[in-house]
């Protein structure tokens, strides 16, 4: 519900002038893919049916730690690289960036235990980083002229505007990688902890 209701409230603080709205920034995507999640695993609880949507489930899980990560290791070097128009309210930001992610993390790993196809998951996981990529690279890119950089305008974040497209496509390789890992280790630690902690868990 509090994802549903944050999803709507940014219709309300959009940049109506910029074209793809607040769905410019990997942020939105993210809280786009816990209501979806959260829709998902509401109708699974309701109407008591078996979870099949662990690909799915996981791959937005991942998706969001990566904005976390992303996000907050830009803001520590300094504010102005994600935010070009000034620090966002302060309880938007804590939940997009901090409390939003951990709440479906703790769900799809505690709860749900959703990282166990990882074929199918990475795949999907994959398949969003690149379509985010492409939507940044040949569509709000070109149809922005804001945030403007050194090096380009209208890409969603003020540091890729200072970078020539060598060294955003050097970032956005490296940011890729990283959401790989991530999922790696989660699907670990459900394999080697998990597993044993839920089978003890049964028989006992």
């Amino acid at each position: 519900m509090i994802a549903i209701l944050y999803w709507f409230y940014q219709f309300y603080v959009a940049n109506y002038k910029g074209f793809g709205l607040q769905f410019r920034y990997l942020t939105i995507w993210g809280l786009t893919g816990n209501v979806i999640v959260t829709g998902m695993l509401f109708r699974r609880t309701f109407y008591e049916q078996k979870e099949n949507h662990f690909a799915i489930v996981s791959a937005v899980c991942v998706l969001n730690v990566l904005v976390v990560f992303l996000y907050w290791r830009l803001y520590f070097i300094d504010p102005k690289l994600v935010n070009y128009s000034g620090s966002i309210v302060w309880f938007q930001e804590y939940y997009l960036h901090l409390l939003g992610p951990l709440l479906l993390f703790l769900d799809s790993i505690l709860l749900n235990r959703s990282f166990r196809q990882f074929k199918s998951g990475i795949i999907l996981a994959l398949s969003i980083s690149f379509s985010y990529v492409g939507w940044t690279e040949f569509v709000t890119g070109p149809l922005n002229n804001s945030p403007a950089g050194s090096k380009a305008a209208g890409l969603p974040y003020p540091f890729l505007n200072d970078m020539v497209l060598a060294d955003r496509l050097e970032f956005y390789v490296i940011s890729i990688l990283t959401g790989v890992f991530f999922y790696a280790l989660f699907w670990l630690i459900d394999r080697i902890c998990l597993s044993h902690f839920w089978g003890l868990a049964k028989g006992g």
